[in-house]
C-alpha cells in the first residue's frame, strides 16, 4: 500500500525533532521540574468564591481569638478569680459539643449559604453586645458567660455550613491544598489572635478588641453574601430529604469503615498522647522554668503546625491518604514520647514542634478524606461529629495525662502516652488494611 508523505514542517536535511538553528547532535535540556514545598495557592487563584471565603474566615478567626482572650481578661478583672476564668472554657465547651451534631444536621437540611450568613451575623451581633457591656462598664460576669455560650452555639452551626461548601467550590484534587490553607488560618489565628488581643486591650481597653472583632466579621459576611445558593445535593438515586437526621449521620459514619478510622486515629492521638495539661508541672520539674517556660511549651506545637501549613505544597502529590494519616499520627506519638524522655528545653521544644507539624498533616488528610468520600447531603453532619471530636478529644486527653501523672509520674504519662499512641496506630493498621489502601483518586467512604 502506498502512503502519502506527511509534511512535518522540517527543513531539508534537518534532524527529526530539531528546531532550526539548533546545533545537531545535542539534545535540548528539559525544563527543571520545580519541587513545590510552600503552600499551594491554586485554590485561591482558581476560585474567587473560595478566595473570599478563606480571606473572610482568616480575618474573622483572628478577631474571634482576640475576643476570647479579652473575655478571659475581663472576667479576671471583675472577679479576681482564676476559677471564674476557667468557667469561661466550660461555658464555651459544652454548648460547642451539644450544638455540634445539631448544627451539622441543620447544614444538611437548609441552604448552607443562608445558614452561614445567619450564624456569622449572630456572631457579629454578640461581639457588639460585648463591646456595649465593656463601654457601659457593666460588671456582670453572668452576662459574659451567656454571650460566650451563645458564641459557641453560633460557631458550632457556622462551621459545618462553611466547610461543607468547600467541596462544591473546588475540584477534589485541590482539597488537600484548600485544607492546608484552612489549617494555616486556624493555627495563625490561635498564635496571633491572643497576642494582638492582649496588646489591643492593654492600649485601648476591652471594647476596642470587641469592636475590631465586629469589623473583622464583615469579611466573613461579605464572602457568604457573594456565594451562590448551596442547598445540600442528595446522593444519586435518593430523594431530597426535608429534614436531616443526626441519627442517620451517625449510622452513616459507623457503616463507612474508612471515614470511621479517621476519627479513631485522631482520638488515639488526642486521648493517649496529649501532654498539654502537664506543661505547668514539667516546666518546673524538668527544666527548672517558670510561666515563661510554660508559654514556650504551649506555643511550640502551634509553631510546628504553622510551619506544616506553610510547607504543605507537597501534600497534593500524596494519594494514599489513609496511610499518610496513620504515619502522621505515629509521628505525633513518637515525637511526644521523645519529648517525655528529654530534659533539654530546646530539644523538647523541637520535638513538640515536630508533633504539631505531624498533627497538622494528619488533620489536612482527615478533612480531605471526609470531604471527598462523603456525599454532599451528609457532609454537614460528619463535620458536626468532627467538631465534637476535636473539642472533646483533647479534654479527655488532659484528664488521662493528669491521672497517669498522679498515679505514676509526668515522665511516664508523657512518654508512655506517646508509646501507647504508636501502638494504637500499629493495631489500626493491622486490623484496617482497607484504610492503608485508600486512594484519593477513587475515594471510598
Amino acid at each position: 500500500m502506498t502512503t502519502l508523505p506527511v509534511d512535518s514542517g522540517q527543513q531539508p536535511g534537518q534532524e527529526p525533532g530539531r528546531q532550526p538553528g539548533q546545533r545537531p547532535g545535542r539534545r535540548q535540556p528539559r525544563p527543571a521540574r520545580r519541587l513545590r514545598l510552600l503552600a499551594d495557592l491554586t485554590p485561591l487563584r482558581d476560585s474567587a468564591d473560595f478566595r473570599r471565603l478563606w480571606c473572610g474566615h482568616t480575618v474573622s478567626w483572628v478577631g474571634q481569638q482576640m475576643t476570647a482572650l479579652a473575655v478571659s481578661l475581663q472576667v479576671y478583672a471583675i472577679t479576681g478569680s482564676t476559677f471564674s476564668v476557667g468557667l469561661v472554657g466550660l461555658f464555651s465547651l459544652f454548648p460547642l459539643i451539644a450544638a455540634g451534631l445539631f448544627g451539622g444536621a441543620v447544614a444538611d437540611t437548609v441552604d448552607r449559604r443562608t445558614l452561614g450568613l445567619a450564624t456569622a451575623a449572630g456572631l457579629t451581633a454578640l461581639s457588639v453586645v460585648l463591646a456595649t457591656v465593656a463601654l457601659l462598664d457593666l460588671r456582670q460576669v453572668w452576662l459574659l458567660y451567656t454571650v460566650v455560650a451563645l458564641q459557641s452555639v453560633c460557631f458550632a452551626m457556622n462551621n459545618p455550613a462553611r466547610t461543607s461548601m468547600i467541596p462544591r467550590l473546588l475540584p477534589k484534587e485541590q482539597l488537600p491544598a484548600a485544607n492546608a490553607l484552612a489549617s494555616l488560618t486556624t493555627n495563625i489565628g490561635l498564635m496571633g489572635g491572643p497576642a494582638i488581643g492582649g496588646a489591643v486591650v492593654g492600649l485601648w481597653g476591652y471594647q476596642a478588641a470587641y469592636l475590631i472583632d465586629v469589623v473583622a466579621f464583615s469579611g466573613s459576611l461579605y464572602a457568604m453574601w457573594r456565594l451562590p445558593s448551596m442547598r445540600p445535593e442528595p446522593a444519586d438515586g435518593q430523594a431530597v430529604r426535608r429534614r436531616a437526621s443526626v441519627r442517620d449521620g451517625l449510622r452513616f459514619l459507623v457503616s463507612r469503615p474508612n471515614l470511621r478510622v479517621t476519627f479513631v486515629a485522631d482520638l488515639a492521638a488526642m486521648i493517649l498522647a496529649h501532654p498539654r495539661a502537664l506543661f505547668p508541672a514539667v516546666a518546673g520539674l524538668w527544666y527548672g522554668g517558670d510561666t515563661k517556660t510554660v508559654g514556650l511549651l504551649v506555643a511550640a506545637p502551634a509553631v510546628g503546625a504553622v510551619l506544616g501549613g506553610l510547607f504543605s505544597g507537597w501534600l497534593g502529590r500524596i494519594h494514599r491518604h489513609g496511610l499518610a494519616i496513620l504515619l502522621s499520627v505515629a509521628a505525633w506519638g513518637t515525637a511526644v514520647a521523645v519529648f517525655g524522655l528529654t530534659r533539654d528545653l530546646w530539644l523538647g521544644l523541637l520535638f513538640l514542634a515536630l508533633a504539631g507539624c505531624a498533627d497538622s498533616i494528619s488533620a489536612i488528610f482527615r478533612m480531605t478524606m471526609m470531604q471527598a468520600a462523603t456525599p454532599d447531603d451528609m457532609r454537614g453532619r460528619l463535620q458536626g461529629v468532627f467538631i465534637v471530636v476535636v473539642a472533646g478529644g483533647p479534654r479527655l486527653g488532659d484528664f488521662v495525662a493528669g491521672t497517669a501523672a498522679d498515679l505514676a509520674s509526668p515522665s511516664f504519662a508523657v512518654a508512655g502516652g506517646g508509646a501507647a499512641c504508636v501502638a494504637a496506630v500499629v493495631l489500626i493498621a493491622a486490623l484496617c488494611r482497607h484504610f492503608i489502601r485508600y486512594d484519593a483518586r477513587s475515594p471510598q467512604p
